[in-house]
């Protein structure tokens, strides 16, 4: 027996000093990123763009992140809402909008085909029919940007080879702990392994909060048509330009997006949409993941450790090396304040996620608005209950 207790606390030690090697490494991947981005100057690069907004509902800062797009330092765009229904709660912010900036170039469309399961991409098929322009950038409902974000956002595509840019994000968090861990997640753990991606792969996916492409990357890939029925559609634009042999960029301009009070079963249902999304698209890199989860691989390690100062050297190494990724990536490089008044929520939050993570190899199923679905190939089946497509 004692030879197979040395291997498995050999096992647990190895995967702790394999997690604590992954935090060194998004610490560098951050540093790399960030340096080198922020010694760029602005593109001059300022073709005309239509920015498509698919919306459902209204958040608590809904008129705010609407009317940032009014006030770009940008020559020439037009904003294009497109809705479920006229009877949906953001028309009414929406026109208000409007009216208070009658200078813009701004639509409000609803009525989408429903080609697929999947409404967002719907709306965003009927958007990229009725745009204007060859550049688009499409935003979730729920973002709001800074002045310089369509020169920033754009100023890549002056490389033909460019076929789509994506932002990190900033959280604007309710006070409200669940609504607080995942702004705190996105920012300290997401974007790291987004930007450790970039620096050992390549980005081959989209962040979903803002995504730049243009009509001929679309066509390349079958348009929005092509994945209608798919619930990942920021990963599934990437990755199929990528493929198609276009490049997929990280933008250095940084959106913000709302968190709004939740139950914890909706944050519990929320976070295991992600994880099993993530799952279902792609296996590999999920199964990769436990190497991210720290926190478990270093309370194993302590137990197994030969010695009390070993132990303890797991767990302050842990604590040490994963808030100065958080603080690095999440504080420094894309500036979330929810994440720096709430630093301490990491460990939590880690511990919360770890156990998402298990739950998120348990099932197909995932709940979204209101509906329930099985994935199969990353596709969207609506399950007897539900109706026939999601917001």
């Amino acid at each position: 027996m004692m030879p197979h207790i040395a291997i498995w606390r050999l096992i647990i030690l190895s995967l702790a000093i394999f997690s604590l090697a992954y935090y060194v490494v998004a610490i560098l991947a951050a540093l790399r990123f960030f340096t080198r981005e922020r010694r760029k100057s602005v593109g001059v690069f300022q073709p005309p763009i239509s920015l498509l907004k698919p919306v459902c509902g209204v958040d608590f800062a809904s008129y705010e992140n609407f009317s940032s797009f009014c006030s770009q330092n940008y020559p020439s765009y037009e904003i294009l809402f497109c809705v479920n229904e006229m009877s949906d709660l953001a028309v009414p912010v929406i026109q208000k909008v409007m009216a208070d900036f009658p200078d813009r170039k701004i639509r409000i469309l609803s009525g989408a085909a429903q080609i697929g399961t999947n409404r967002k991409v719907n709306n965003l098929a009927l958007l990229t029919r009725e745009a204007q322009h060859h550049f688009l950038v499409q935003t979730d409902g729920d973002v709001r940007i800074g002045p310089n974000y369509l020169r920033e956002l754009i100023a890549p595509f002056e490389d033909p080879a460019v076929g789509v840019v994506s932002c990190f994000y900033r959280g604007i968090a309710q006070p409200n702990l669940p609504a607080e861990l995942e702004a705190v997640g996105a920012a300290s753990d997401f974007f790291a392994g987004a930007l450790v991606a970039d620096w050992l792969e390549g980005v081959t996916f989209a962040l979903g909060a803002s995504v730049a492409t243009t009509k001929g990357w679309l066509e390349k890939i079958g348009g929005y048509e092509g994945f209608a029925n798919f619930l990942a559609d920021d990963y599934e634009i990437g990755n199929r330009v990528h493929k198609a042999g276009g490049k997929v960029l990280l933008s250095r301009e940084t959106v913000w997006t709302m968190y709004p009070a939740l139950h914890f079963r909706d944050f519990w249902e929320h976070q295991l949409r992600w994880a099993r999304t993530v799952r279902l698209v792609r296996p590999a890199s999920y199964f990769g993941l436990i190497v991210t989860h720290g926190l478990p691989s270093a309370v194993a390690a302590a137990i197994a450790a030969p010695s009390l100062a070993i132990s303890a050297g797991f767990l302050g190494s842990y604590l040490l090396l994963r808030l100065t990724v958080a603080w690095i990536v999440g504080v420094w490089g894309i500036g979330d304040e929810v994440l720096r008044k709430k630093l301490w929520l990491v460990p939590f939050r880690d511990a919360v996620h770890f156990i998402v993570w298990l739950a998120g190899l348990t099932s197909n199923r995932v709940k979204w608005g209101g509906d329930e679905f099985e994935i199969r190939e990353g596709k969207m089946i609506p399950l007897p209950s539900s109706s026939k497509g999601t917001p």
